[in-house]
């Protein structure tokens, strides 16, 4: 049940953070909050990751249906006993929902996050993006640990 309240939490601070750019910033303007590091800049994205497939939003709404029901089903028939997989799974399950939301409310996403690293400007991303990047590495790391387990058992059980 708490992967719920994860998926809530994530989903709350994604939608407070991005009603307060919106109030609060105009389009375009940026805060530095670490110089040639780390600012707070107002962006709108109609897009996915990168800005790719821009304007396509039937597209998203439909694959978002999708990937929450997924996770949902997925979190109440295989995921009960697994906690990483668990936090995993709330943790894509607030971002999907934030960036749902406001593709439905605003038909577009709100994104104000933009790290430069050296000569290297990541894309602007918000908390919801990175709920679902962190998500994913956990679920990539669940998969890991299970194929090592499996395999450990299967050379266990051959030894035997």
């Amino acid at each position: 049940m708490y992967y719920y309240l994860l998926a809530l939490l994530v989903l709350g601070l994604d939608q407070v953070t991005k009603w307060w750019i919106v109030k609060n910033m105009h389009y375009g303007q940026s805060i530095t909050v670490i110089e040639n590091v780390f600012y707070i800049t107002s962006h709108r994205n109609r897009g996915a990751a990168f800005g790719i497939l821009q304007n396509q939003m039937w597209f998203f709404i439909i694959i978002t249906i999708a990937v929450i029901a997924a996770v949902i089903y997925y979190m109440q028939k295989h995921a009960k006993h697994q906690p990483l997989l668990r936090t995993a799974l709330g943790l894509v399950l607030g971002g999907a929902t934030g960036n749902f939301l406001d593709r439905i409310i605003r038909k577009e996403v709100v994104d104000f996050l933009d790290v430069k690293i050296s000569n290297y400007n990541y894309p602007i991303f918000n908390v919801a993006d990175s709920a679902l990047v962190i998500g994913v590495i956990l679920i990539f790391i669940q998969t890991l640990m299970e194929s090592k387990n499996k395999k450990e058992n299967m050379n266990g059980a051959h030894r035997g």
